[in-house]
Order: structure tokens, then C-alpha cells, then sequence
């Protein structure tokens, strides 16, 4: 009879660590969602249409700022929002540009959301106060360390031998 794996940890696992950490996180969330009635609501819409609920229709770019995404992942969710008839697109200065505004579904649901959202924070502050360092300050505090200096830049600095060669004739090789 064999023991059982550990579950990885450490440095080296912290790519995976965080995207177990976010599926929980995620999961429990989409599960209140749901048992509000509103399965197949995401997590991931939420701070569009809090932004959106506080400042009115805006451009993909302005969400995307405000929910600190890239523009790419703020234009995928916010075409999925529109699939799920929470939001409206529309032409923007030019051609490239979309707006996004709420429809009457999401303006109704957002007193609920409103609720949700409260409630959501208020666990999150509980979460934190277990832990010997707030998640939200230790989050913020790698994304600016990682600003000032890539995990890629940390990577092939760590690993020398990561980094082309050149051969004779100008070619690179790993």
C-alpha cells in the first residue's frame, strides 16, 4: 500500500498553488451565485458591473483599468456578459472601440448583486483576519514587485543557462 502524495508547496509551485487558491475561491462564490438563482453568473463579471453600476456605460479599455485586467481578458468577459444578456455593446469613437452598458436584467439584479457583493467582502475580511498577513496586501504588494521586475527577467537571471547561445554564423540555440 503506497502513502499518499503530498500536495505540492513552496516556491516552485506557486503558479499552481494560486490557481488552486483562486478555483476555491472562485468555486464558492459561483455556488452563492447559484443557490441565488443565478447559475452560470461568474465571479469574473463582478467588477465590470460594479464599474459599470457606479460610473455608467464605458469602453473595454476604462473596464478593463478598472477591473486591472488586461484589455484582452476584459473584452472576453465583458462578450460573455453580453452572451448572458447583462450587457450591451455598442460602436464606440471608432471603429476599434466598444461600449459596454448594463441591460435592464443587470439593473435589475443589482440590488441582489449589491447584497452578494457586500457579503462577499465582509468573508473575505474574515478570511484575512485568520491569517499573519492580509491576502489583499500581500497580492498587491507582489503584482507591484513583479512590475518593477518580470518573474521572466527573475527566471533567466536564476538560470544562465536558460538563455540563447549563439552559435558560430549568428544562429541562437538553447
Amino acid at each position: 500500500m503506497s502513502s499518499p502524495v503530498p500536495a505540492p508547496h513552496g516556491p516552485a509551485f506557486l503558479g499552481t498553488r494560486l490557481r488552486h487558491l483562486i478555483d476555491l475561491l472562485d468555486g464558492e462564490v459561483a455556488a452563492v451565485y447559484a443557490g441565488l438563482g443565478l447559475a452560470g453568473f461568474r465571479p469574473r463579471y463582478t467588477p465590470m458591473l460594479r464599474s459599470l453600476a457606479a460610473s455608467g456605460p464605458a469602453s473595454i479599455r476604462d473596464l478593463a483599468r478598472a477591473a486591472g485586467v488586461t484589455h484582452s481578458a476584459a473584452s472576453q468577459t465583458v462578450a460573455q456578459m453580453a452572451k448572458d444578456g447583462l450587457v450591451t455593446l455598442t460602436p464606440g469613437a471608432d471603429a476599434r472601440e466598444r461600449i459596454a452598458g448594463l441591460t435592464p436584467r443587470a439593473e435589475e439584479l443589482l440590488p441582489l448583486l449589491r447584497a452578494e457583493w457586500d457579503a462577499t467582502a465582509a468573508a473575505a475580511a474574515e478570511l484575512e483576519a485568520e491569517l499573519p498577513y492580509p491576502l489583499s496586501r500581500l497580492i498587491e504588494e507582489t503584482l507591484r514587485a513583479l512590475d518593477r521586475r518580470p518573474l521572466r527577467t527573475r527566471i533567466t537571471d536564476a538560470g544562465p543557462a536558460l538563455l540563447p547561445r549563439e552559435r558560430p554564423g549568428g544562429q541562437t540555440s538553447r
